[in-house]
């Protein structure tokens, strides 16, 4: 298992050949990218600024242990720092002997890391300025 808060760039493939299992017969994955807009913010996002708690690296792994009984391999990693549009800020994969496990519990996966991982995210605008996402 492999669960981690970076500060270098996610490598899907990385993530996938880490959890290969010759008893899997799915691989699902999720790659979660910074794209240039946000709804709820006037103004074209240029880049994102993540920053973590000091405890993000236990909590990323306390969430995948949750994970790992029901998995054959499970790796994900979110990164922080300074990220571009199109960059990945999140990467998951998850094997299973069957696709269907392999997708709800990807899905699963990112959905609680996303939920309850000490992220904080940053946007820059185009303009200079930014705006803290999530923070209330």
């Amino acid at each position: 298992m492999i669960a981690r808060v970076v500060d270098e760039p996610l490598d899907l493939l990385f993530h996938v050949e880490h959890v290969s299992d010759p008893r899997a017969g799915a691989v699902a994955t999720f790659v979660g990218l910074v794209r240039d807009n946000d709804p709820s913010v006037d103004g074209r996002v240029v880049a994102l600024d993540y920053s973590a708690h000091p405890d993000a690296g236990a909590v990323i792994e306390r969430i995948a242990s949750g994970f790992a009984d029901a998995v054959l391999g499970l790796a994900v990693s979110h990164r922080i720092g300074h990220l571009a549009v199109g960059e990945a800020a999140i990467v998951a994969a998850v094997a299973t002997a069957h696709r269907a496990e392999a997708f709800d519990v990807c899905r699963a996966l990112v959905e609680q890391v996303k939920a309850e991982l000490p992220v904080w995210k940053r946007e820059v605008l185009e303009d200079g300025s930014h705006v803290w996402v999530g923070m209330t």
